[in-house]
């Protein structure tokens, strides 16, 4: 029991003696915060002068840049003008030259075109020629097969006739 006793008054004052430091951690920290007060107003003062003076003395050196920028463009523009316009010719000569040949192409396609479409029409009108004579062979030999079938038949019929008759006889 004398332990038990011994952990609670040593783990209690512990306690206390933890309370008792962050109840001054933040009377300090007010304190520091209230000093400090005069000396963040005066860097920020401090910090708006400054960014005014940089601002004033920014603003001709500014001006002389944009000077310097606009002249500089300008000559850029009258140095690349006549390159623009070498480009510019080139490109009217190109399509010039593009359009001819696209229409001589075209031309050329539909001559081809055309001699195909005969070629085509031509072996489709022999074609269709041969089958119709190749219809006309195979009809005319299936009659002449027919015909020949039906003299074998009579035949036939007649010696079958004179068989049952003979029979009969």
């Amino acid at each position: 029991m004398g332990l038990s006793s011994f952990f609670k008054n040593f783990f209690g004052s512990a306690k206390e003696t933890a309370s008792e430091l962050a109840d001054k951690a933040e009377t300090t920290f007010e304190q520091a915060k209230e000093t400090a007060a005069p000396y963040l107003e005066k860097a920020e003062t401090f910090a708006e002068e400054t960014f005014e003076k940089a601002k004033e003395t920014a603003t001709p050196y500014l001006e002389k840049a944009e000077t310097f920028v606009e002249e500089t463009f300008e000559k850029v523009k009258e140095t690349a003008a006549p390159i623009i316009d070498k480009v510019e010719d080139f490109a009217g000569h190109a399509k010039e030259t593009v359009t001819e040949h696209s229409e001589k192409a075209v031309e050329s396609v539909k001559e081809k075109t055309a001699t195909a479409t005969e070629k085509v029409e031509e072996i489709a009108n022999e074609t269709k020629t041969i089958a119709t004579d190749a219809v006309e062979t195979v009809s005319e030999k299936a009659s002449e097969l027919a015909n020949d079938g039906d003299a074998d038949a009579t035949e036939k019929a007649k010696e079958t006739i004179n068989k049952i008759e003979e029979d009969a006889d």
